[in-house]
Protein backbone atom coordinates (compact mmCIF):
# COMPACT_ATOMS: atom_id res chain seq x y z
CA UNK A 1 0.00 0.00 0.00
CA UNK A 2 2.93 2.20 -0.56
CA UNK A 3 2.10 5.69 -2.51
CA UNK A 4 -0.41 8.09 -2.09
CA UNK A 5 -4.27 6.87 -1.51
CA UNK A 6 -7.32 8.78 -1.30
CA UNK A 7 -10.53 8.23 -0.83
CA UNK A 8 -13.18 10.69 -1.44
CA UNK A 9 -14.82 12.43 1.38
CA UNK A 10 -18.43 12.45 0.72
CA UNK A 11 -20.78 13.93 2.94
CA UNK A 12 -22.69 12.19 5.70
CA UNK A 13 -26.23 12.40 5.28
CA UNK A 14 -29.62 11.52 7.09
CA UNK A 15 -30.58 7.69 6.13
CA UNK A 16 -34.92 7.49 5.52
CA UNK A 17 -34.58 3.38 5.64
CA UNK A 18 -32.60 0.20 6.57
CA UNK A 19 -31.84 -0.38 2.56
CA UNK A 20 -29.98 3.23 2.34
CA UNK A 21 -27.97 2.55 5.80
CA UNK A 22 -26.68 -0.86 3.92
CA UNK A 23 -26.23 0.97 0.80
CA UNK A 24 -24.10 3.54 2.48
CA UNK A 25 -22.12 0.45 3.74
CA UNK A 26 -21.66 -1.77 0.46
CA UNK A 27 -20.71 1.89 -1.21
CA UNK A 28 -18.02 2.48 1.54
CA UNK A 29 -16.52 -0.54 1.59
CA UNK A 30 -16.41 -1.04 -2.27
CA UNK A 31 -14.21 1.66 -2.72
CA UNK A 32 -11.77 0.75 0.44
CA UNK A 33 -11.73 -2.72 -1.33
CA UNK A 34 -11.02 -1.12 -4.93
CA UNK A 35 -8.56 0.80 -2.98
CA UNK A 36 -6.79 -1.86 -1.57
CA UNK A 37 -7.08 -4.16 -5.01
CA UNK A 38 -7.68 -2.49 -7.97
CA UNK A 39 -7.39 -5.15 -9.86
CA UNK A 40 -10.49 -6.49 -8.37
CA UNK A 41 -12.67 -3.74 -10.29
CA UNK A 42 -15.31 -3.89 -7.40
CA UNK A 43 -18.02 -1.30 -7.06
CA UNK A 44 -21.38 -0.85 -5.52
CA UNK A 45 -23.49 -2.41 -8.03
CA UNK A 46 -20.96 -5.11 -8.26
CA UNK A 47 -20.17 -5.89 -4.72
CA UNK A 48 -21.64 -9.45 -3.92
CA UNK A 49 -20.44 -10.53 -7.99
CA UNK A 50 -16.75 -9.72 -6.98
CA UNK A 51 -16.52 -11.50 -3.45
CA UNK A 52 -18.63 -14.56 -4.31
CA UNK A 53 -15.79 -16.45 -4.78
CA UNK A 54 -13.91 -15.86 -1.72
CA UNK A 55 -10.38 -15.27 -3.69
CA UNK A 56 -11.02 -11.69 -2.42
CA UNK A 57 -11.82 -12.52 1.17
CA UNK A 58 -8.77 -14.89 1.54
CA UNK A 59 -6.43 -12.70 0.13
CA UNK A 60 -7.72 -9.65 2.54
CA UNK A 61 -7.22 -12.43 5.71
CA UNK A 62 -3.42 -13.62 4.79
CA UNK A 63 -2.79 -9.41 4.40
CA UNK A 64 -4.19 -8.63 7.49
CA UNK A 65 -2.04 -11.69 9.18
CA UNK A 66 0.74 -10.31 6.99
CA UNK A 67 -0.14 -6.72 8.83
CA UNK A 68 -0.29 -8.49 11.73
CA UNK A 69 3.10 -9.35 11.89
CA UNK A 70 4.50 -6.27 10.63
CA UNK A 71 2.80 -4.46 13.37
CA UNK A 72 4.29 -6.74 15.98
CA UNK A 73 8.19 -6.68 14.27
CA UNK A 74 8.04 -2.80 14.71
CA UNK A 75 7.00 -2.25 18.17
CA UNK A 76 9.43 -5.12 19.25
CA UNK A 77 12.10 -3.22 17.28
CA UNK A 78 11.45 -0.34 18.70
CA UNK A 79 11.93 -2.42 21.85
CA UNK A 80 8.16 -0.98 22.58
CA UNK A 81 6.44 -3.53 25.62
CA UNK A 82 4.12 -5.65 24.62
CA UNK A 83 1.13 -6.69 26.49
CA UNK A 84 -0.40 -9.82 26.95
CA UNK A 85 -4.09 -8.87 25.53
CA UNK A 86 -1.78 -7.61 21.99
CA UNK A 87 0.11 -11.61 22.05
CA UNK A 88 -2.37 -13.24 22.96
CA UNK A 89 -6.10 -11.40 22.63
CA UNK A 90 -6.12 -9.99 18.90
CA UNK A 91 -2.36 -10.82 17.35
CA UNK A 92 -2.08 -14.02 19.06
CA UNK A 93 -4.77 -16.14 17.61
CA UNK A 94 -4.33 -14.58 13.98
CA UNK A 95 -0.55 -15.67 14.25
CA UNK A 96 -0.70 -18.87 15.72
CA UNK A 97 -2.09 -20.21 12.63
CA UNK A 98 -1.22 -19.89 9.40
CA UNK A 99 -2.42 -18.48 6.20
CA UNK A 100 -5.80 -19.11 4.78
CA UNK A 101 -5.70 -21.91 2.02
CA UNK A 102 -7.94 -20.99 -1.14
CA UNK A 103 -8.45 -21.63 -4.57
CA UNK A 104 -7.14 -18.59 -6.81
CA UNK A 105 -9.21 -19.91 -9.82
CA UNK A 106 -12.14 -20.87 -8.23
CA UNK A 107 -15.69 -19.78 -10.27
CA UNK A 108 -18.74 -18.53 -9.38
CA UNK A 109 -21.18 -20.86 -7.77
CA UNK A 110 -18.34 -23.89 -7.59
CA UNK A 111 -17.47 -26.09 -4.67
CA UNK A 112 -14.45 -24.74 -4.74
CA UNK A 113 -16.12 -21.02 -4.29
CA UNK A 114 -17.99 -22.55 -1.25
CA UNK A 115 -14.79 -24.17 -0.04
CA UNK A 116 -13.15 -20.51 -0.16
CA UNK A 117 -15.71 -18.38 1.54
CA UNK A 118 -16.31 -21.52 4.56
CA UNK A 119 -12.44 -20.71 4.66
CA UNK A 120 -12.47 -17.34 5.18
CA UNK A 121 -15.73 -17.36 7.19
CA UNK A 122 -13.61 -20.34 9.85
CA UNK A 123 -10.70 -17.26 9.71
CA UNK A 124 -13.01 -14.67 11.10
CA UNK A 125 -14.62 -17.38 13.77
CA UNK A 126 -11.40 -18.89 14.91
CA UNK A 127 -8.39 -16.00 14.26
CA UNK A 128 -10.10 -12.53 14.75
CA UNK A 129 -12.37 -14.18 17.06
CA UNK A 130 -15.46 -12.31 15.92
CA UNK A 131 -18.95 -12.82 17.81
CA UNK A 132 -21.17 -15.12 15.79
CA UNK A 133 -24.00 -12.58 15.41
CA UNK A 134 -21.09 -10.40 13.34
CA UNK A 135 -20.33 -13.43 11.02
CA UNK A 136 -22.69 -14.65 7.92
CA UNK A 137 -22.78 -18.33 6.54
CA UNK A 138 -21.86 -19.24 3.39
CA UNK A 139 -25.16 -18.89 1.59
CA UNK A 140 -25.61 -15.44 2.60
CA UNK A 141 -23.03 -14.38 0.35
CA UNK A 142 -22.74 -17.60 -2.25
CA UNK A 143 -27.09 -17.58 -2.49
CA UNK A 144 -27.48 -13.53 -1.65
CA UNK A 145 -29.20 -14.67 1.30
CA UNK A 146 -28.38 -11.63 3.84
CA UNK A 147 -26.42 -9.45 2.30
CA UNK A 148 -26.47 -7.52 5.48
CA UNK A 149 -24.33 -10.13 7.94
CA UNK A 150 -22.06 -9.96 4.90
CA UNK A 151 -21.64 -5.97 5.46
CA UNK A 152 -21.67 -6.10 8.81
CA UNK A 153 -18.70 -8.39 8.69
CA UNK A 154 -16.63 -6.50 6.59
CA UNK A 155 -16.55 -3.39 8.91
CA UNK A 156 -15.57 -5.67 11.89
CA UNK A 157 -12.75 -7.37 10.06
CA UNK A 158 -11.63 -3.63 8.71
CA UNK A 159 -12.13 -2.87 12.21
CA UNK A 160 -9.23 -5.45 13.22
CA UNK A 161 -7.20 -4.58 10.31
CA UNK A 162 -7.10 -0.95 11.24
CA UNK A 163 -5.58 -2.33 14.57
CA UNK A 164 -2.59 -2.78 12.33
CA UNK A 165 -1.79 -0.13 10.93
CA UNK A 166 -3.96 -0.74 7.77
CA UNK A 167 -5.99 1.35 5.90
CA UNK A 168 -9.68 1.72 7.30
CA UNK A 169 -13.45 2.34 5.13
CA UNK A 170 -14.41 5.90 6.12
CA UNK A 171 -17.40 4.17 8.71
CA UNK A 172 -14.46 2.98 10.40
CA UNK A 173 -12.12 5.85 9.88
CA UNK A 174 -15.39 7.64 11.36
CA UNK A 175 -15.47 5.75 14.52
CA UNK A 176 -11.76 5.98 15.57
CA UNK A 177 -12.32 9.97 14.94
CA UNK A 178 -15.34 9.85 17.42
CA UNK A 179 -13.21 7.89 20.09
CA UNK A 180 -10.12 10.11 19.68
CA UNK A 181 -12.06 12.93 20.91
CA UNK A 182 -14.18 11.43 23.31
CA UNK A 183 -10.96 10.16 24.90
CA UNK A 184 -9.01 13.13 24.51
CA UNK A 185 -12.67 14.86 26.29
CA UNK A 186 -12.43 11.62 28.92
CA UNK A 187 -8.62 12.44 29.52
CA UNK A 188 -9.58 16.52 30.32
CA UNK A 189 -12.20 15.37 32.45
CA UNK A 190 -10.28 12.91 34.39
CA UNK A 191 -12.53 9.84 33.14
CA UNK A 192 -10.90 6.43 32.11
CA UNK A 193 -9.66 6.64 28.24
CA UNK A 194 -10.69 3.22 27.32
CA UNK A 195 -13.42 4.05 23.89
CA UNK A 196 -16.39 2.53 23.24
CA UNK A 197 -14.93 0.68 20.45
CA UNK A 198 -11.71 -0.41 22.13
CA UNK A 199 -14.16 -1.85 24.88
CA UNK A 200 -16.03 -3.85 22.04
CA UNK A 201 -12.62 -5.48 20.96
CA UNK A 202 -11.75 -6.47 24.20
CA UNK A 203 -14.70 -8.05 25.06
CA UNK A 204 -14.84 -9.68 21.46
CA UNK A 205 -11.20 -10.71 21.35
CA UNK A 206 -11.70 -12.68 24.27
CA UNK A 207 -9.66 -10.23 27.05
CA UNK A 208 -12.04 -9.04 29.40
CA UNK A 209 -9.95 -9.37 32.15
CA UNK A 210 -6.81 -7.44 29.95
CA UNK A 211 -6.55 -3.96 29.24
CA UNK A 212 -6.51 -3.54 25.42
CA UNK A 213 -3.59 -1.76 23.85
CA UNK A 214 -4.48 1.05 21.25
CA UNK A 215 -2.70 0.90 18.25
CA UNK A 216 0.98 1.88 18.58
CA UNK A 217 0.84 4.49 16.12
CA UNK A 218 -0.56 6.52 18.46
CA UNK A 219 1.57 5.55 21.10
CA UNK A 220 4.26 6.56 19.82
CA UNK A 221 3.35 10.15 18.78
CA UNK A 222 2.56 10.92 22.36
CA UNK A 223 -1.40 10.54 21.07
CA UNK A 224 -1.31 12.26 17.92
CA UNK A 225 -3.81 11.83 15.35
CA UNK A 226 -2.81 9.52 12.60
CA UNK A 227 -4.80 8.52 10.04
CA UNK A 228 -5.11 5.06 9.82
CA UNK A 229 -3.79 4.00 6.39
CA UNK A 230 -1.73 6.02 3.80
CA UNK A 231 -0.58 9.45 5.80
CA UNK A 232 -2.22 10.71 2.59
CA UNK A 233 -5.55 9.88 3.00
CA UNK A 234 -8.49 12.02 3.53
CA UNK A 235 -10.71 12.02 6.99
CA UNK A 236 -13.93 13.91 6.42
CA UNK A 237 -13.71 15.64 10.29
CA UNK A 238 -16.47 17.92 9.98
CA UNK A 239 -18.24 18.63 12.76
CA UNK A 240 -21.83 17.93 11.41
CA UNK A 241 -21.03 14.81 9.87
CA UNK A 242 -19.21 13.92 13.28
CA UNK A 243 -22.56 14.69 15.29
CA UNK A 244 -24.62 13.10 12.46
CA UNK A 245 -23.33 9.36 12.82
CA UNK A 246 -22.57 9.96 16.82
CA UNK A 247 -25.94 8.30 17.52
CA UNK A 248 -25.48 5.48 14.40
CA UNK A 249 -22.08 4.40 15.96
CA UNK A 250 -23.33 4.16 19.66
CA UNK A 251 -26.00 2.15 18.68
CA UNK A 252 -23.75 -0.01 17.02
CA UNK A 253 -21.30 -0.43 19.86
CA UNK A 254 -23.81 -0.89 22.28
CA UNK A 255 -25.85 -3.50 20.74
CA UNK A 256 -22.58 -5.50 19.84
CA UNK A 257 -21.20 -4.73 23.67
CA UNK A 258 -24.45 -6.99 25.19
CA UNK A 259 -23.63 -9.36 21.71
CA UNK A 260 -26.66 -8.20 19.25
CA UNK A 261 -26.29 -5.82 16.68
CA UNK A 262 -30.10 -5.10 15.60
CA UNK A 263 -30.19 -1.67 15.14
CA UNK A 264 -33.70 -0.65 15.26
CA UNK A 265 -33.77 1.00 12.55
CA UNK A 266 -33.32 -2.02 10.39
CA UNK A 267 -36.15 -3.53 12.80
Amino acid sequence: MAGTVLLEARPYRPFKSSEEYLYAMREDLAEWLNTLYPELLINVDNFMDRLDTGVALCKHANNVRKAAEEYLARRQARQKSMTRSMTTGLAGPILSMGNVHYLPAAKCGTFFARDNVSNFIAWCRNCLQIFECLLFETDDLIMRKNEKHVILCLLEVARRGAKFGMLAPMLVQMERQIDREIAADNKANGVSTQTQTETTQTISTGTENEEFDSDSEEDDNNGAILVYGPQNQIVTNDLKSLDEMVSYFIVIERRKHKKNVIIEKWG
